[in-house]
């Protein structure tokens, strides 16, 4: 067996064929993980009342009924509320954590890192149940203002770590160029730091949105009677009544998960490729 121009010529029948077998397990192990995934899509136009195969007659009925409805369009208004408030609180304070700690050298600094990133480790039903106890003690059990801090306090810790992690490439010798030509600390910031680590905080404000609005958990305790978000009311109707109203905003929110990937990568591309001069 002649090896394929774009394998050395020294290259075993046996390795061009484990090649291919990699990339066909490969497209397999995808198929196998989206497929629950696009399964839902068609369902989501399907104009009979349950989810179920085969499908009939197509309808635009559930998407309808998801823009029209009260408790849907609560949700949705609850969600965007909560979800960008706390994304603009966590990319502020992550960054500001992140050059802070990428700055200073002291001990325990390994701890107070850790106690950042905690929010990512310890299980999310354990922070609920915590900040539950101390936001009803303050009084605030059931309102916005316990929604957006327990959203940001989860959010913010993905923001510190991209951020961080942008800055581990960081040339700090542009930061001094432009202190000893007079610059202040805030206009160098503003000028010099955040124009080159802008696509790490914007992959991070990402991430941190996509916590925020996908929660749960942490809505399940702090929020009150109205002010359940679009994951909260997905995860009611399923326990409680399934439609393919949720299998419509389900596709809705696997193009917009889309497209956050695809800004996500289209931002670390940039990154990658302006800290190398390209």
């Amino acid at each position: 067996m002649k090896a394929p121009a774009r394998f050395a010529p020294y290259t075993s029948p046996v390795e061009i064929a484990w090649h291919y077998l990699q990339r066909v397990m490969n497209v397999a192990i995808l198929l196998f993980l989206i497929a629950p995934i696009l399964v839902i899509i068609p369902l989501s136009f399907n104009e009979n009342t349950f989810l179920m195969y085969p499908i009939h007659r197509f309808s635009l009925r559930w998407y309808e009924n998801l823009f029209t409805s009260v408790d849907w369009i609560r949700a949705a208004r609850n969600s965007f509320i909560v979800s960008p408030i706390a994304t603009l609180l966590a990319t502020v304070l992550g960054t500001l954590a992140a050059l802070g700690l990428n700055k200073a050298t002291f001990r325990g600094k390994g701890i107070v890192i850790g106690v950042l990133i905690s929010p990512m480790i310890v299980p999310v039903i354990v922070t609920a149940v915590g900040m539950y106890l101390v936001f009803a003690r303050w009084g605030l059990s059931g309102s916005y203002p316990a929604m957006i801090m327990g959203h940001t306090a989860i959010a913010a810790p993905f923001v510190v770590i991209t951020v961080n992690a942008t800055l581990a490439g960081f040339n700090q010798n542009y930061v001094r160029a432009s202190l000893s030509l007079g610059a202040s600390p805030l206009r160098t910031f503003f000028s010099i730091t955040l124009p080159i680590i802008g696509p790490g905080v914007i992959s991070g404000a990402l991430f941190a949105f996509a916590t925020s609005f996908d929660d749960v958990v942490l809505t399940l305790f702090l929020a009150g009677p109205t002010q359940g978000t679009l994951p909260l009311q997905m995860f009611t109707g399923i326990r409680e009544n399934i439609t393919p109203t949720i299998a419509a905003l389900a596709t809705i929110l696997i193009v917009f998960s889309s497209l956050l990937l695809v800004a996500m990568e289209w931002l670390r591309a940039r990154s990658a490729a302006r800290q190398t001069g390209r």
